[in-house]
């Protein structure tokens, strides 16, 4: 008996691994063809009570979606998204890998019933020609709102196509009129949002923003356009916080990383950033608006060849504050304007008028800064008449000239103080009310894990 089990068992481990193979050979032999139902699954066992599926799985494939670039896929995506939506349980779409998916506008909203991920592992490709936005809003391409615990993640690539978009802007040619843009992929009041492990290249405008968003996570993300892209910041965080950046490289025509109004919480760290405009905070109080921004912390970063540094820029009529951010363990290669605060920005075709009212800026901490600056200037704060920046603080910051020339500072109603090696020397007027060390306050918090 013991002999017959033992053949007994062999035969039918042989026979199993077999019938594994013959149908993995058969499922891979299916790519995007109608009647294959990615919702197989192997048999769960258990007792009688235990559910069969605690999530799903959905290809773009079983909506009709072609995969072939020329053919629109909206629709798939759509029906894809509102099915996940409905799902009681964990789901996630899948864009198959190899393919390219055509996808139109589209708006992606929640709230869904579970949890879903978008695993990105092809190519999710824009219309080349913006007539596809004729009455539509031409600020958005792939828009997802009021969506809670969205993960997107894959490996894959999303192509904004935006050669045509920036050959039509004024930034490049002042004699036409200026039009808006679609940022790539925008999230809107989103909770519990982790973005990682992908890349989006040549965005019509900005590639990623994410505007009243609570608790974020975005990582391991490869954002590239060329240095001459006109408005292609790679992230724009605008009314949103507990959002933190990591572990990323951006190269556009723009910001690497811009924070706008009311945002705070935000931590940025293990970046690298060039081409572009440096990491900004601002612009803010155009328009004579109110904006806040505060407990941002910039650690770990590596920027070479970008037109600024760090940069605060706001304009002259706006108010409100910008305070609490700190700078530290940041690498400088050939950078302009390195270390810079603009209050009297002015990103108009026409001068702008001189104003009393202004954005306050406080608290503001540059540690462990080192490299090598572009310009002259290596450092600039350049504050109001009216309401002067305070508590700034250098230490450890060593600038020197890309060219061999003396590096220098200056400095206009800048008050604050320096500790440790600094160079260019500090230049402001003694201020005894820093912050050393603002960061994030202790109830910063994480993305909770799915």
């Amino acid at each position: 008996m013991g002999s017959f089990r033992l053949y007994s068992s062999s035969t039918f481990h042989v026979n199993a691994i077999a019938v594994l193979c013959v149908v993995g050979f058969w499922i891979s032999q299916f790519r995007c063809t109608e009647g294959f139902d990615s919702l197989l699954q192997l048999p769960q066992y258990g007792s009688p009570t235990t559910p069969l599926r605690s999530k799903r799985v959905l290809s773009l494939c079983d909506f009709g979606a072609k995969g072939d670039g020329i053919h629109n896929d909206t629709k798939a995506l759509i029906e894809a998204w509102e099915k996940a939506c409905s799902f009681s349980v964990k789901t996630t779409i899948v864009v198959p890998a190899r393919n390219t998916y055509l996808i139109y506008p589209i708006y992606l909203g929640g709230p869904c019933r579970s949890k879903v991920t978008i695993r990105i592992s092809g190519t999710i490709t824009a219309p080349k020609d913006p007539k596809a936005w004729s009455g539509l809003n031409a600020r958005k391409w792939l828009y997802f709102y009021e969506v809670n615990h969205l993960t997107i993640e894959g490996g894959g690539t999303i192509n904004g196509m935006g050669h045509e978009w920036w050959s039509r802007s004024c930034k490049r040619n002042p004699k036409k009129p200026c039009r808006h843009a679609p940022t790539a992929i925008t999230f809107h009041k989103c909770k519990n949002l982790k973005v990682k492990d992908l890349m989006l290249v040549d965005s019509q405008q900005m590639h990623m923003a994410f505007t009243n968003c609570i608790r974020v996570l975005a990582s391991y993300l490869k954002l590239v356009a060329p240095g001459s892209s006109p408005n292609t910041d790679a992230v724009h965080i605008s009314s949103s916080r507990s959002v933190e950046i990591k572990h990323s490289i951006f190269k556009t025509g723009d910001d690497c990383i811009s924070i706008v109004g009311n945002s705070s919480r935000i931590m940025i760290r293990d970046i690298s950033c060039g081409p572009g405009h440096g990491v900004s905070i601002g612009s803010l109080g155009k328009s004579k608006s109110w904006s806040n921004v505060h407990d941002v912390t910039v650690d770990g970063a590596f920027l070479f060849n970008t037109e600024n540094g760090l940069r605060i820029k706001t304009w002259q009529g706006g108010s409100g504050f910008a305070s609490k951010i700190l700078f530290k363990n940041v690498l400088m290669e050939n950078v302009s304007n390195p270390i810079i605060i603009d209050q009297y920005y002015c990103d108009s075709q026409k001068p702008c008028h001189n104003q009393t009212m202004a954005v306050k800026v406080k608290n503001i901490s540059f540690i462990h800064i080192k490299g090598t600056s572009a310009t002259e200037e290596a450092i600039q704060f350049t504050c109001s008449d009216d309401l002067p920046c305070e508590g700034l603080y250098l230490e450890d910051v060593q600038l020197q000239s890309c060219i061999g020339e003396t590096t220098r500072s200056s400095c206009w109603e800048a008050y604050g103080s320096s500790f440790g090696l600094v160079d260019p020397p500090a230049c402001f007027s003694v201020f005894d009310g820093f912050i050393k060390e603002p960061g994030i306050s202790n109830s910063y918090s994480h993305v909770q894990s799915s």
